[in-house]
Formats: C-alpha cells, sequence, structure tokens
C-alpha cells in the first residue's frame, strides 16, 4: 500500500491560503513619497484611495463591506489578519459588497481556521476585485501615518510595481482627495426597501442611508422596529407616505462640508419635531444642522477600542469608530441653534474630540461612535434604547402632513 499520499486535507473552516505560496511584487506608494515593498495578494493591478489605518485587532470582514471605507485603503495595525476565513453573515453592505478601496497587512494568516468560514480572506478579495499588499512593516508605516496624517495612496502589484517612483507618485497625487469629497451618492442605495421588525411592528423609522451599514437596521428590528430605507436624496416631503415615528441618519463616507442638501433636509425634519437619531457621519449631518462646523481629522478614529465620555452622565463607553472628519467644539457647555439650546454629550477621550451633540429638549440627538459595533464592543448600544424612549415621549406629538 502507497503511504506517500502528499495531499493536505483540510475541512471546511480549516483551508490554506493560497496566496501564502506565491511571491508576486507589490508597493504602496503615498502622496509624500514614501515606499513600502511587499508582496500581492487577493486582486492583481493596482488600487488607489486615501491610506487609513484601523487599530482593530478583529473584524476585518465588517470593515473592508462597511461603505464608510469607500475610496479608502485599509492598513490593519493588527499584524496577522485572515485567519477567520469570509463568511456570508457578517457583511455591513446590503449586498456583501466590499467597499474599500485595497488592504495593507503584515502577515497573511496561512490557514483558514473558523467554523463559520465559508473561503478565504484572499479568494473573495480575488473574487470582488480588491488589491491587497502583505508583508509590510505596518509598524512602520502606521507610525508614519500618525506623524503626517492620511494621505493619498497606491497599492500597486506585479508589472505595475516596477514602474520608476517618480510615475507611481504622480499618478498617486493625481486622484481626488477626501477632503471635499461628495461620496454619498456613490455608496446609497437606488431604491426603498423595508427591514421588517422582529414580531409585532412598535414604530416605524425611516432611514437615510448615508452609507448605511445593515447592523444597524438589524439591531432596530430586533427592537420590534420596522427600518423603512431611503435614498439619501429623498426629500422630505416624501416621508409623509411611510408615517414614520422617527427619522435615522446613518454613517457614511465623504467630507460632511459637501452634504448641503441633507443638512437642509435634516433641518426640515427637526421643524417638525420628529425624533431625530444619527451615527457617524449622521451626527456631522446633525452638528451641521444646529450651526457647528466640521473640520478633517490628521489620521481619524478607527478602530474598535476608542474611549469615549457621556459628559451629561460621566459614565465611560470603549466604543467602534470609524471616522476621518469631526465636529468642531463649540464654546461653553451649550451652544444656541435655530431650534432652542444644544449642547455637547459625548467627547472622546483620547483627543477631546465631539463625539455626541444633541438637542437640550432631547428630541434630536447623534453620536460620532458606533453603537451598533459590527465589530466590537456594545458598551454603547442602549443608545437604541434611548431612541425608542425617545419615540415613545413623542407619540402623537410629532409627524409630517400628509
Amino acid at each position: 500500500m502507497n503511504n506517500t499520499d502528499n495531499t493536505v486535507h483540510t475541512a471546511k473552516g480549516d483551508a490554506l491560503t493560497s496566496s501564502t505560496h506565491t511571491r508576486i511584487p507589490a508597493v504602496l506608494v503615498l502622496a509624500d513619497g514614501r515606499t513600502f515593498r511587499g508582496y500581492s495578494f487577493g486582486a492583481a493591478g493596482k488600487a488607489l484611495g486615501e491610506a487609513v489605518f484601523t487599530t482593530a485587532m478583529t473584524g476585518y470582514q465588517e470593515t473592508l463591506t462597511d461603505p464608510s471605507f469607500h475610496r479608502q485603503i485599509v492598513v490593519n495595525t493588527a499584524p496577522q489578519i485572515g485567519n477567520t476565513g469570509w463568511n456570508d453573515e457578517d457583511n455591513e453592505s446590503r449586498d456583501g459588497k466590499i467597499w474599500a478601496a485595497g488592504l495593507v497587512i503584515r502577515d497573511l494568516a496561512h490557514r483558514v481556521s473558523n467554523w463559520r468560514a465559508q473561503r478565504s480572506l484572499p479568494e473573495e478579495m480575488a473574487e470582488q476585485g480588491l488589491v491587497g499588499i502583505r508583508g509590510v512593516d505596518t509598524r512602520a508605516l502606521v507610525r508614519h501615518l500618525r506623524d503626517h496624517g492620511s494621505q493619498p495612496a497606491g497599492i500597486f502589484t506585479g508589472d505595475n510595481a516596477d514602474r520608476p517612483v517618480d510615475v507611481l507618485v504622480a499618478e498617486v497625487k493625481a486622484q481626488p482627495t477626501m477632503q471635499g469629497a461628495d461620496l454619498t451618492g456613490e455608496v446609497t442605495t437606488n431604491e426603498v426597501y423595508e427591514v421588517p421588525a422582529e414580531g409585532e411592528a412598535r414604530y416605524t423609522v425611516v432611514a437615510y442611508d448615508l452609507g448605511l451599514k445593515s447592523t444597524t437596521p438589524a439591531q432596530f428590528a430586533k427592537r420590534g422596529i420596522r427600518t423603512v430605507v431611503v435614498p439619501a436624496s429623498t426629500p422630505f416631503s416624501d416621508l409623509a407616505q411611510y408615517s414614520p415615528d422617527g427619522v435615522f441618519l446613518s454613517n457614511g463616507p465623504g467630507d460632511p462640508a459637501t452634504a448641503d442638501a441633507m443638512v437642509a433636509t435634516t433641518r426640515e425634519i427637526i421643524e417638525a419635531r420628529l425624533p431625530l437619531f444619527g451615527i457617524c457621519f449622521g451626527n456631522q449631518i446633525l452638528g451641521r444642522a444646529l450651526g457647528l462646523d466640521t473640520y478633517k481629522l490628521k489620521f481619524g478614529h478607527r478602530g474598535i477600542n476608542v474611549p469615549v465620555k457621556n459628559v451629561l452622565t460621566g459614565k465611560i463607553d470603549i466604543t467602534s469608530q470609524n471616522h476621518g472628519f469631526a465636529l468642531q467644539a463649540p464654546e461653553g457647555e451649550t451652544f444656541e441653534t435655530d431650534f432652542g439650546p444644544a449642547r455637547v454629550t459625548h467627547v472622546c477621550l483620547n483627543d477631546d474630540t465631539v463625539e455626541g451633540v444633541a438637542l437640550v429638549d432631547g428630541r434630536a440627538f447623534s453620536v460620532q461612535f458606533h453603537p451598533e459595533s459590527a465589530a466590537g464592543p456594545r458598551d454603547a448600544n442602549p443608545l437604541f434604547d434611548q431612541f425608542i424612549e425617545l419615540m415613545d415621549g413623542s407619540a402623537g406629538h410629532a409627524g409630517v402632513e400628509k
């Protein structure tokens, strides 16, 4: 009997990744001329976007499919990526689309080992055309981005990586910057759709899709809320047909300074006294509607371990975050708006960035972080219950005219 069979037998969720056996050269080029060489994995070719880093140790699938990462090249600080593979359950985009522009990692896991895995990370990247580079000194890269800020970048693989560096730098610099980028129209839904409540529906919420993560309506559904998701361009006058009890402004990519139409719609929602809740980009939209300005952070907040203090209660939450812009802090504990006094409700303990705002009367509030997590801690998850309590108190007292 021949016992020299060299075939590697692997169970589902415990498969070798083929990309670890190939060594196709690749290079990451930053706009300031700094280059980092490594090897290609996923799709071949080139990818352009803003180089940003995330400190999350887990959740790369949720990160890559989050529409907020549109046009961004994600750098993972965690040294090994790919060990949990890829499944069809953890996508944050409605259709499973990868929205990130590229992926930069140090070590690619040689073996996928997770009972939920259905394929490997490189296989999914190749299928969806996501270009990646592995073998990069990500500690040096992240330190550079911390010192010099997030910036335009490009990943070039194979023959593209052999082109002169000055030519590659010029190509990187020629791409549009994130500051001034209006990306909502590129990520929003093209049609209205509904996420039904689990069990009997208590309320109906209209969610403006500015780059909505799928976990958010799932959080509403668990609480008995029917969610009607509408395109970002939906005028306020169209909401009456859904008889909403509240309105939600989602997360999303791009520069909030470009979202004048959404800010105007938000002002109409507040004037109608509809309960309003916003997350991430939605926080910046509400802040602008209340008269605050926005600005671009040097390297942003991206990770699942960001401490935030609720200045009203003193409670500290460890939060999931993904944003490169923030609200300009007002002077004083409260500030005047066209809708009455408002206040900052949350601040980041790392750098004092504004992490939440609200009208003092409570009918509109928002946070910069992600209480829905996915991935990340669930310290701030009760904010969804706060929204329900707001609708409880507003029942029959607000709405849009039909």
